[in-house]
């Protein structure tokens, strides 16, 4: 099987549980070893993260996983005013930061100020490798983790919903943009303090979620085309 898959990953999921599942399912329908099916991903999602990922199946189609990982990204965020997290997100340790609560006006000033090129540190909590390893391991287990900034490219944020303390917004970024990282220097600049609480992935380039399926879908489609 060769093809490029869109899947709507749930939350829950590594980007890995995918691509193995893709793999073994694949594997057992053209009863072969799961080791001898190519099977990638570009662009990796948090656990917590839904939406979409794009499945390379084959060694032609997971040889152009770069080419796919560097295009543009669009996310579907909803971020906690007022608390941090230790994690960035809904996972973490969260901690009070304060009882300020700016108005729609002030958030969507503020989300304007991080259009165009912005330096950001990746969050320490972060697949970047550290000495060889993950930086998220490091920290998990209570080490100091240095990571440098970079420039990222943010195209558009678009505030779509606020109601103390949720806010919900639209954010089209570049490759290698962190949106807990986005979301937590947001809050420092409102004052307030943020954390991500949900996180969906809708566009990958000009690849769209509404073009997407579910792994279940995938898997009973797999499943047909075999019989």
């Amino acid at each position: 099987m060769q093809g490029i898959l869109l899947i709507d990953k749930p939350a829950g999921w590594t980007s890995f549980d995918v691509v193995n599942k893709i793999r073994y399912q694949v594997a057992r329908e053209a009863v072969v070893k799961p080791k001898s099916i190519k099977v990638g991903h570009a662009g990796t999602l948090d656990p917590f993260a839904t939406g979409l990922l794009i499945v390379l199946v084959g060694k032609e189609n997971t040889r152009q996983a770069q080419s796919y990982s560097k295009k543009d990204k669009t996310y579907e965020v909803e971020m906690i005013l007022g608390k941090s997290s230790s994690t960035g997100d809904s996972d973490g340790e969260i901690t009070e930061v304060s009882d300020n609560k700016p108005d729609k006006e002030v958030i969507s000033k503020t989300l304007n100020k991080f259009k165009g090129e912005i330096s950001q540190v990746p969050h320490a909590y972060s697949a970047i490798k550290v000495g060889g390893q993950r930086a998220y391991k490091l920290a998990r287990e209570g080490k100091e983790v240095r990571l440098e900034p970079r420039k990222v490219y943010i195209s558009q944020l678009e505030l779509t919903s606020y109601e103390y303390p949720t806010v919900k917004f639209m954010a089209e970024v570049s490759s290698g943009t962190y949106i807990r990282s986005l979301v937590e220097d947001i809050g420092r600049e409102l004052g307030t303090g943020a954390y991500t609480a949900n996180l969906r992935r809708t566009k990958i380039g000009d690849f769209d979620i509404a073009n997407a399926q579910t792994i279940e879908s995938l898997v009973s489609y797999i499943l047909i085309a075999n019989q």
